[in-house]
């Protein structure tokens, strides 16, 4: 039996959650939101999570009902993300590793939102799709390693999404992506954009500039709402073709959606319709999982813990580029 605590912080969302063998005792976040038109920046990114992480922890600690000494393994997100706010969580979770006593292990983030994937959807191997406002990945499991088969060439589909609803100035709460999303429900009209798969990798930084540079012209034809639906769809069908390529690769009848664009209802949805055509199931979770949140961080964590994974004090660094294929899945031998 292993019980972990996980601090995740690689972006906007503070998390700091609590798992037991696999049951989740506490999940606990915190979002930064900036005003419309605005992104977030990586110093006052690490000074909302510095402002709120002490919080965050005494609220994880009082909801599960555990005590720092039950604690078996403190584990903190090493990477991939932002490096100032991934640096605040490792200084805390090293604080406590410390204070507590406790063995101290580095999580990769995609890695997280995998085995949180699996462990609540109950997808036994399957092809993964981890959309996020960083990441772009199509990835399948072989020999002890997350295989990344496919990925973005230039920006993450999120942050294409992020970043038109900033030219559309639309609110970034709860998020501009979920902003987005609901706008593209009242779409009518679609606009043909460009469509960028080259082999198993998307380009999307085209389609941004495409329609970056034309805003003023394109909204005399068509509405906000139009361009947001005509945004999705097409970003959403190149995402849907490299999964089902790689499906076919690794004759997978499984597809398992995460990372914080895995809420999106038309994503789940257009990807449903290519599963049903090949006779596959998909798996997708909720907002409590899907967006960046401490328990994947501490499910992880406990998974590798578990299996004799361990680290050095001295290595609890944090990785701003650290990739998904660089971990060795000690957990898993199948």
């Amino acid at each position: 039996m292993v019980i972990a605590i996980g601090f995740e912080g690689s972006a906007n969302k503070l998390g700091i959650g609590i798992v037991k063998d696999g049951e989740i005792l506490s999940n606990c976040r915190r979002t930064y939101i900036t005003p419309p038109g605005e992104g977030f920046l990586p110093r006052e990114t690490a000074e909302h999570h510095q402002q709120n992480i002490h919080e965050v922890l005494q609220e994880a600690l009082d909801q599960s009902g555990i005590t720092p000494q039950e604690i078996d393994v403190v584990c903190y997100t090493k990477g991939p993300g932002m490096g100032a706010p991934l640096t605040v969580c490792a200084i805390v979770a090293r604080t406590c590793a410390l204070l507590w006593n406790k063995p101290i292990l580095g999580v990769n983030h995609c890695i997280g939102h995998i085995e949180m994937g699996r462990l609540i959807t109950k997808a036994n191997n399957p092809t993964v799709l981890y959309v996020s406002g960083g990441n772009t990945q199509i990835i399948a499991y072989s020999r002890q390693r997350y295989r990344i088969f496919g990925e973005t060439l230039d920006i993450a589909v999120g942050n294409c999404l992020d970043r038109f609803a900033r030219v559309l100035k639309l609110s970034n709460a709860p998020s501009p992506g979920y902003n987005i999303e609901q706008m593209a429900k009242k779409g009518k009209k679609y606009l043909h954009l460009p469509y960028c798969v080259k082999g198993m990798d998307v380009s999307l930084s085209g389609i941004l500039s495409y329609m970056e540079d034309r805003i003023d012209e394109l909204l005399k034809d068509y509405t906000p709402e139009d361009l947001c639906y005509s945004l999705q769809e097409t970003v959403f069908a190149m995402l849907v073709e490299i999964t089902e390529r790689a499906m076919a690769h690794c004759a997978s009848d499984e597809v398992l959606i995460v990372g914080g664009v895995g809420c999106n209802e038309r994503l789940q949805e257009m990807m449903g319709v290519m599963c049903s055509e090949r006779g596959a199931n998909i798996f997708a979770t909720d907002e409590r999982f899907c967006i960046d949140n401490g328990v994947m961080i501490a499910h992880a964590g406990a998974l590798a813990h578990a299996a004799g994974t361990r680290m050095p004090l001295e290595h609890a660094t944090v990785t701003q580029r650290y990739r998904t294929d660089d971990v060795l899945v000690t957990w898993r031998d199948d």
